[in-house]
């Protein structure tokens, strides 16, 4: 498998094929490098395994700070600050601090709750408008239905629905704002 030659490309195979064994190795769990040769036995008989979790091929192990629980959060969220007195003046910075926790800790105040504006009722449509996403939407569908239940339908009906709908999303092309305001960049508040 490894051929000792003065050829660059082959010696930087061989170091890859060695560095991969080796990352083989180590996520199987063995401790001996990927050689030949066996691994040495343990106690119980077999090569000896390391747990999946000592695998740090970077070498950033280390401790990973303390995160503080839930509760503990809480507490520290609850706790008078520094410069607040127990009057409760200093509620600004008690909030402050508790939305510093996290989202889970916050409560949102809400004055009021969001109602969305009734949209516009259909009757006051343009009856020719309705007409044409009448037959925008319903033209496929109406292709669909006649493909599944009725089979024997005559080209002219099949033709009909596709003139149809074709006329359709043309009115509506048609009746789209031909300027843009400059001032309006699409977004309500």
């Amino acid at each position: 498998m490894t051929r000792s030659d003065s050829n660059s490309s082959d010696q930087s195979a061989n170091q890859d094929d060695a560095v991969w064994l080796d990352l083989v190795a180590r996520l199987e769990g063995s401790d001996a490098p990927a050689t030949d040769t066996p691994a040495p036995a343990g106690d119980d008989g077999g090569p000896r395994r390391r747990p999946f979790r000592d695998f740090d091929p970077l070498g950033l192990s280390g401790t990973a700070p303390a995160e503080p629980s839930a509760s503990e959060r809480q507490a520290a969220a609850r706790a008078p600050l520094p410069g607040a007195d127990d009057t409760g003046r200093d509620n600004a910075a008690t909030d402050s601090a508790r939305a510093v926790n996290g989202p889970r800790d916050y409560e949102a105040e809400d004055d009021e709750p969001f109602i969305p504006e009734e949209p516009p009722s259909l009757a006051g449509t343009d009856p020719l408008t309705m007409l044409a996403w009448l037959g925008a939407v319903g033209g496929p569908v109406a292709l669909v239905l006649a493909a599944m239940f009725w089979r024997s339908a005559p080209l002219m009906a099949i033709l009909g629905i596709v003139a149809a709908f074709v006329l359709s999303v043309i009115y509506l092309i048609m009746q789209l704002p031909q300027e843009k305001d400059e001032h309006d960049d699409g977004a309500r508040v």
